[in-house]
């Protein structure tokens, strides 16, 4: 049942472009095609193995080339689809204001949503791919079209970066292809394939690479600030709450999975570098704490909730670096709890706070004094900014913690430095919160702004969020009955065997 989640999209996608000006309908369309995908997934949880990667399609595509249209899911994929289903609900309820072209807005929409279903599914590299590309498309017209700031300068760069990634991918997989001689593209099937001696050492980097680039990792991150702040309510959240997670799941399910070997310790060090992995969790580290550092300074909210994105998305590469089962199982509980809340967050500053003030100017906002005027933002807000930092009780805490602990395990120095980006996110959701909700009036005695009341849509998007975030943080093993089978499969025996596990 689970490939009705890419057909629904597909589907739903189509028949809002063929919509017309019916806004109406094309909203609910919408709606009804994101809820359904939600159901179709959770009913086929009781279905699934976590620790298995079950087929659920299996049919020649193209057979000269040994490419299938195999679609098949194990427990990080389940993970990942229940994040989709959620993201793209809620970010529907968050654009029920759209009236602008507004069913070509929902069918770029349910489009970007079939494709990232689609990369979750895929077990068959060229699939893979295609809806790796797919997923990329919709992105450039949503911003390009309903964004703002530099709309298409964010589109154009976003666009850009994704494609060159995508282009290093590309040539890495070919390689892995025609190397293997396996005359399949069939992930499990490279992925037990024999490589030549120095292959990895030379194509690992290059597909790792290609994918944390869509992940945000530093020092080719640049794309995805700018992007949060072009792109419209939803588009942000599907950006930092889906998006960038292709990344990250490319890295895992491609790269480690097909590549372990890739991480294997060098016969000489550089500097105090032993291997990629030591390369790749450094530049984890340092945009964990550079992505902090910079929201820390930021004058637009938006910008704030767009690096801290950056800084959040590192604790997922470094989970993943750290060669541990404790340290990936929190990455991929990291990818679901940062989808979940910089979601909320990007709904609370676009949504809720730029749409009533047409100001996303920190400075500006302090008089306005939003507690009172927009109560129920503020409430929001508050509450995602604890979720955000890793308070317990919320998501963030379990995810971060079993990063922390598998990176401790690898390399006690650069957890250090990644704790540090912890206090660091401390003092700018701090700073963030008190500027934009709890200022002080310009005069004594002001009366606060009148704004429109938070509406009923809103209100929904927000209350499933904060709902997930908590369930999650209250109770992980929701989550992690799922994660850490699939995690402890034969699918990851070679990177344990390099890790010496």
């Amino acid at each position: 049942m689970l490939a009705w989640t890419i057909y629904i999209s597909f589907g739903g996608a189509l028949l809002c472009a063929l919509a017309g000006k019916r806004a109406a309908f094309a909203r609910w369309l919408a709606l009804l095609a994101a809820l359904a995908t939600c159901v179709v997934t959770l009913v086929s949880l009781p279905h699934l193995q976590a620790g298995t990667w079950a087929t659920v399609v299996r049919v020649p595509w193209l057979p000269s080339l040994g490419i299938e249209y195999h679609l098949a899911a194990d427990g990080i994929s389940v993970v990942l689809l229940l994040l989709t289903g959620i993201a793209a609900v809620a970010g529907i309820l968050f654009s029920w204001n759209i009236d602008h072209r507004t069913n070509e807005f929902f069918a770029f929409y349910l489009a970007l949503i079939g494709g990232v279903y689609g990369v979750f599914l895929s077990a068959d590299l060229f699939l893979f791919f295609v809806f790796y590309e797919i997923a990329i498309v919709p992105k450039y017209f949503l911003i390009a079209i309903w964004g703002s700031t530099r709309r298409e300068y964010g589109a154009m760069k976003l666009a850009l970066y994704s494609f060159i990634g995508s282009a290093m991918v590309l040539v890495g997989l070919i390689a892995a292809y025609a190397v293997s001689g396996a005359h399949s593209t069939d992930m499990v099937t490279l992925a037990q394939a024999h490589y030549p001696a120095g292959f990895a050492f030379f194509v690992f980097p290059l597909v790792f690479t290609g994918f944390a680039v869509l992940a945000g990792m530093w020092p080719f991150h640049s794309w995805a600030p700018t992007g949060h702040v072009a792109a419209p309510t939803a588009a942000s959240m599907l950006l930092a709450g889906v998006v960038m997670k292709l990344g990250a799941y490319g890295c895992l399910r491609v790269a480690m999975m097909m590549l372990p070997d890739g991480l294997a310790p060098w016969a000489h060090s550089v500097l105090w570098l032993t291997s990629w992995r030591d390369v790749f969790a450094l530049l984890a580290t340092i945009g964990i704490v550079y992505g902090a550092t910079l929201a820390l300074v930021q004058r637009d909210f938006k910008f704030v909730i767009g690096y801290s994105s950056v800084s959040h998305m590192g604790f997922v590469l470094l989970g993943l670096m750290s060669l541990t089962t404790v340290g990936i199982n929190g990455a991929v509980l990291q990818m679901f709890s940062h989808g979940v809340i910089a979601g909320l967050l990007f709904a609370v500053v676009g949504r809720m706070v730029y749409a009533r003030t047409h100001t996303r100017d920190l400075d500006a906002l302090a008089p306005m004094q939003l507690a009172r005027a927009i109560p129920f933002a503020a409430v929001t807000f508050v509450l995602a900014g604890m979720a955000s930092i890793g308070l317990p009780g919320f998501s963030g805490f379990p995810a971060e913690l079993q990063v922390l602990l598998g990176a401790w395990h690898a390399d006690p120095v650069m957890t250090l430095c990644a704790g540090l980006g912890i206090i660091i996110g401390v003092a700018y959701t701090w700073r963030a919160m008190q500027r934009s909700f709890f200022g002080e009036p310009a005069a004594a005695g002001a009366a606060p702004a009148s704004l429109p009341p938070i509406t009923f849509p809103e209100r929904a998007g927000a209350v499933l969020l904060l709902a997930c975030t908590l369930a999650v943080g209250l109770y992980p093993r929701l989550l992690m009955q799922w994660i850490t089978p699939a995690v402890a499969s034969p699918l990851f025996d070679g990177l344990r065997k390099v890790a010496g596990q």
